[in-house]
Parts: structure tokens; C-alpha cells; sequence
């Protein structure tokens, strides 16, 4: 089946910068859902994708989610309802503040965040115990959806180390049409196998579980990435180290959500 052009990665940097994040920012060409994201309601593989193999995230034609739920002040019961999947999260579970990361793997802010910021949030606060750091999937577009079904398919003890290599490879997989071959030549890098990606990609039970993490986020007002919830307080937008010492140090002031941190 032939490959067409789909969005699958976000504005570049110079245009999304404006915004402060992936999926706010989207070229005209995009086809726009009631939630701000390109083409359908869910990243999907749609006609990219060879016979025989399922259409994860739903089919390009699927109608646009409209009326969609969201909760207004979110309580942390909200923000860490049980998910279908395994929480992936690093640190003290029982850390005086949680944070929680919504991220696309082709988002160029979240590869930002992950290779400069991350690193340094990692030793001071998560080594440390002083925060329960939470990565969540949030994938925006065809490439990106393809992508975290993959990520998720790795061993837990391998799912933060894909997750760096599909951010730090970002340029040799992302493309305006979906590359299996590209996203496959990342993920085995890992130890995975070909059957093993490809059969991860027709685990229709993975892709309804990734569809509720998503829609879980939807419904916690997230709209794009990197978006963070420190305790209950969203903030849509890449943070610098510094802007999560100002909101941790608050949210341990505070009961573990900050009230008059740095200004999303």
C-alpha cells in the first residue's frame, strides 16, 4: 500500500517556540481535531501502514472527538487514577512531591527537556528522593503513535533508555510519512527483535491502553507537550531547571503542589 504524507512531528522550533511546546502550533495544511491535534482524534497508522497490519490510535477517518470531558481543577485522585498500564516512574514512591511528564516522541520541546534539563532534574531531585518523576504518553501523530507502541513493548527496565534514544535519534526516524524500518532501527537498539516490533504493533490490547492514557490526559487538560503536572498544578510548557526548583520548593511548602511558583 502506497505511503501519503501525514503530519508526524511537531512545528519547528523557531514557530512552536511562541507557544512553549508541541501540538498548540500546527502548519495549515494540518487537518485539526476539537482538541487542537493534527488529523484524527488518536495518532493513527491509517494507509501508511502495510496489509495485514493494524491501525493503531484509530483510522484517519475516524470523526473528531467533540464535547470531550475536561476537569477543571483536577484532584490528585484525578491526576493518578489507575491506568490499564503500568505507571513508568523513577524515584521515592513515597517523595513528598510527584511530577508528572505528557510527552510525544517527536516533539522537538520534549527532546529538548529530556537531553538538557532532564539529566540535572534527575540528580537533584529524583536521586535525591525529593520528587516521584512519572512519564506519561501523550503521542502527537502518525510517527509518534507508531513510535510509543514500540516504547511501550520494551522491558520496563529498557523503557527509559528507548525513550532517550528515540529523543537523542529524533532526525534519523521522524519524517512527514511514517518509517517503520527507521523506528524499528531504534528500537533494537534496545534488544528487540523485528518479530517482536511486529507483532508490538498489531497488540491491539497495547493500543486501547495507550488510547486511555491519552484520553486520560485529554480529560486532565492537556493539550500538547511537554505539559507537567507538579502535585495538581498543570503547567503547558517546557520547563527550565530552574522553574522546577521554584514549583518543587513551593509544593513542598504547600502539600506537594506548588501555589506561587514561576507563572505557566
Amino acid at each position: 500500500m502506497p505511503l501519503i504524507r501525514v503530519l508526524a512531528f511537531c512545528t519547528a522550533i523557531a514557530v512552536a517556540a511562541a507557544v512553549g511546546g508541541c501540538g498548540a502550533t500546527l502548519p495549515q495544511t494540518a487537518s485539526i481535531t476539537s482538541d487542537g491535534n493534527a488529523g484524527a482524534a488518536y495518532p493513527s497508522i491509517a494507509s501508511e501502514q502495510p496489509e495485514g497490519v493494524p491501525k493503531p490510535f484509530g483510522a484517519a477517518d475516524e470523526p473528531a472527538r467533540t464535547g470531550r470531558e475536561v476537569i477543571a481543577n483536577p484532584t490528585i485522585a484525578d491526576v493518578m487514577a489507575p491506568s490499564p498500564l503500568p505507571e513508568m516512574s523513577w524515584g521515592n514512591a513515597n517523595a513528598p512531591v510527584t511530577m508528572v511528564e505528557y510527552a510525544s516522541l517527536t516533539c522537538p520541546h520534549c527532546r529538548n527537556f529530556h537531553l538538557t534539563v532532564y539529566p540535572d532534574f534527575k540528580r537533584r531531585f529524583i536521586d535525591t528522593g525529593k520528587v516521584r518523576y512519572i512519564l506519561r504518553e501523550f503521542p502527537i501523530g502518525k510517527t509518534s503513535g507508531n513510535a510509543t507502541i514500540a516504547l511501550r513493548c520494551a522491558p520496563p527496565d529498557k523503557y527509559l533508555d528507548l525513550f532517550g534514544k528515540f529523543m537523542e535519534q529524533q532526525s534519523s526516524w521522524v519524517s512527514q510519512e511514517v518509517r517503520l524500518d527507521a523506528i524499528y532501527a531504534v528500537a533494537r537498539q534496545v534488544g528487540m527483535t523485528r518479530p517482536q516490533f511486529d507483532a508490538c504493533l498489531q497488540n491491539q490490547g497495547m493500543i486501547e491502553n495507550l488510547k486511555w492514557v491519552k484520553d486520560r490526559g485529554r480529560k486532565l487538560g492537556i493539550v500538547g507537550t511537554p505539559n507537567f503536572f507538579i502535585g495538581t498544578k498543570l503547567i503547558k510548557k517546557e520547563l527550565t531547571i530552574a522553574e522546577i526548583a521554584d514549583y518543587v520548593q513551593q509544593a513542598e511548602q504547600h502539600g506537594g503542589t506548588p501555589t506561587a511558583a514561576a507563572s505557566p
